[in-house]
């Protein structure tokens, strides 16, 4: 007899708190701990997928933060994936958009479980089920956040003498544009060739003040440049792109295929800078890079610094991609202090491996796991079963 199709029986979010190694110094806020928001779903035939859903600074960064991700599922996404498919996973999102404006991010936290339960019943990792990987280990950028110039040239020759990174980003949106060019300098002259050195102005200055500045950054050694300025200002993006041969990158820009679209076909971008949060998900995410890819954008593989399942959930995706110019940015796991998989992720020789397994190809420690847990307890379990 064929089998039945598996439903969903349980919908369980939480919220897990982890302190960084260091102060992360942004544009719009300072982080010293991580939030998370992680989702399991549970299947009648005993699978559990996992998504995660992470921002930056709570809602320093945008209109989602964990703690609203977990309420919004709790309260509206459940009852609709309750009365869905599992195995279905485009309906499964379909159904959500009929009924959830907005709320990229949870979105791409359920789609990313669901992804993870498909891989595990099927035996195929995401990768495989996103369109097949072209490669195994991507290159990783790291950050160099301290606000200090002396302690980011030490961090960064760190790094380069581990074989971690050498690709290092600065967030220099912050205070005087002059002196954040000064530190940027004094690091690109510190490493020289041994590394790209990349900027963030984490969209802080104006159109004028970028204009005069993006020579500067040019002098400086700088190899590519991260939102300038305001997302919505693309044509502004599309003038600064036109004036520098310096890349101009866009992150805040895009928010999903419509926006990628509109970025693209007013040229406001070289480079996008792919999140999957941002994108509302793992399939949505792919239509960005096809159009970055149709337009001639270059891709860079983004974060919003989510912990392990988030960010190898992007790895499984961005290995999709024939070309990955610029790499990736998916050093989250490594700002965290703490570590929560059963098995660590392998970053080794600039790099990071994508794993093989089903699924996401990762497990939690659940003891380590519930250590930070801000519940503490099993409060936050939704017992959610049809028919019970």
């Amino acid at each position: 007899m064929p089998q039945s199709t598996p439903k969903i029986e349980q919908v369980d979010t939480f919220l897990v708190d982890l302190p960084t190694i260091r102060p992360h110094q942004l544009a719009m806020t300072t982080i010293s701990r991580q939030t998370m928001m992680i989702v399991r779903i549970r299947t009648s035939d005993g699978i559990v997928g996992i998504g995660e859903g992470t921002t930056i600074g709570g809602l320093a960064y945008g209109p989602e933060s964990p703690e609203g991700m977990k309420l919004a599922i709790d309260t509206y996404f459940t009852p609709i994936l309750l009365a869905c498919d599992p195995t279905r996973i485009g309906q499964t999102m379909a159904a959500l958009a009929r009924s959830v404006q907005g709320n990229n991010f949870a979105k791409c936290a359920i789609e990313t479980a669901l992804i993870d339960a498909l891989g595990k019943r099927t035996g195929l990792s995401a990768s495989e089920l996103l369109g097949s990987r072209h490669h195994d280990r991507l290159p990783v950028a790291w950050t160099l956040a301290s606000g200090d110039t002396a302690t980011d040239i030490i961090e960064a020759e760190d790094m380069l003498a581990r074989r971690r990174h050498n690709i290092f980003k600065l967030k220099i949106g912050k205070g005087d544009a002059r002196t954040s060019i000064a530190h940027v300098a004094a690091i690109k002259r510190a490493l020289g060739d041994r590394a790209s050195v990349r900027v963030d102005i984490n969209q802080a200055w104006s159109v004028a003040t970028a204009s005069a500045m993006l020579p500067r950054l040019a002098d400086a050694g700088v190899d590519l440049i991260e939102q300038p300025v305001h997302f919505r200002n693309v044509k502004g993006m599309a003038r600064l792109a036109a004036e520098t041969h310096v890349p101009i990158m866009a992150d805040e820009a895009l928010n999903g295929p419509d926006t990628a679209f509109q970025v693209a076909a007013l040229a406001g971008a070289d480079v996008f800078a792919l999140k999957i949060a941002q994108s509302g998900g793992l399939f949505a995410g792919a239509k960005v890079a096809a159009i970055a890819e149709a337009a001639g954008i270059g891709l860079y593989g983004g974060t919003m610094l989510e912990g392990p399942v988030g960010t190898i959930a992007s790895a499984h995706l961005f290995s999709t991609f024939a070309k990955l110019e610029w790499g990736t940015e998916l050093f989250g796991p490594l700002l965290l202090t703490e570590e929560i998989l059963e098995e660590p992720l392998d970053y080794s020789d600039f790099t990071l491996a994508v794993p093989n397994g089903p699924g996401l190809g990762i497990a939690l420690d659940e003891n380590r796991l519930n250590r930070f847990r801000r519940d503490r307890t099993d409060r936050s379990v939704h017992l959610l079963k049809t028919g019970s």
